[in-house]
Formats: C-alpha cells, structure tokens, sequence
C-alpha cells in the first residue's frame, strides 16, 4: 500500500455575532470544514489563510489579527490516500461571511452544541477541543 500524500493547507477559526464557528463546505463535497486552502508558493502559511478567507467566504482581514492554534495532521476529508498538516489560526472579531469561489454552503455552529456528523476530521479531532480547551 502507498503512503498517503501530504498536503500542508492553512484555515482560520471565525465567529459571529453569536459566538458560533464559521465552517463551510466546497461544492461537490459533504463535509465541513474551516475555510482554508493551499499555500501559494513563497506564501507563508497565515498569508495563505488571509488569502483563502477573502476568497472563500470575503473576509479581509488583517495579518495581524491572526493568532496561530496550532499544527496537525489529519486525514483529507474531500480527497482520498491524503493527509493534511493544517496550520490552523483564530482571528478576533465577529464576522459575516458570503459563499464564494468553490464555497457551496457556509455553516455557523455552537460550539456547546452537539456537534454535526458532517465535519472534517481535522475540526472533530484536533481544532475543537482545542478550542474549547481555551476557554
């Protein structure tokens, strides 16, 4: 059996107005996720989830009110034989979000609530309870 591929992605935790978590679902795929993508080459990991936010969901935001949470490797929810390393950051303030570029769908959840079936590995295995440790 081959080795899985690696791919490094950055994402960013947002909320709204009601403390929920911003995660969103790419067309033809079901599960959720942050919004995130791929480095561009020479792009640091939190310019790329600068990048990706404005393009996914038109979030501007500056470097500056990125926090980093962590780095883990989880299995690819949307791509088979995968791992992802995500460099996963926080970004203070509320926030409204719009579904573009391959965005199909943006979801904001409770994170005291019980928790979707339709999330990424990476959000049920690494980022929430991350996140919910920091309280």
């Amino acid at each position: 059996m081959a080795s899985p591929h690696l791919l490094h992605v950055s994402a960013v935790c947002v909320y709204n107005e009601d403390g929920e978590l911003l995660t969103v679902r790419k067309r033809g795929t079901e599960k959720f996720m942050h919004p995130g993508g791929k480095p561009e080459p020479g792009e640091s990991a939190a310019e790329a989830a600068r990048r990706e936010l404005f393009e996914e969901v038109g979030i501007n935001i500056e470097p500056e009110r990125l926090t980093e949470l962590g780095v883990w490797d989880a299995v690819a929810a949307n791509e088979e034989d995968t791992v992802i390393r995500a460099t996963v950051f926080t970004a203070d303030g509320v926030w409204d979000a719009t579904p573009a570029a391959e965005i199909a769908d943006v979801r904001w959840m409770s994170l005291d609530a019980p928790w979707p079936s339709d999330l990424a590995p990476l959000l049920t295995e690494h980022v929430l309870p991350a996140l919910l440790a920091q309280r």
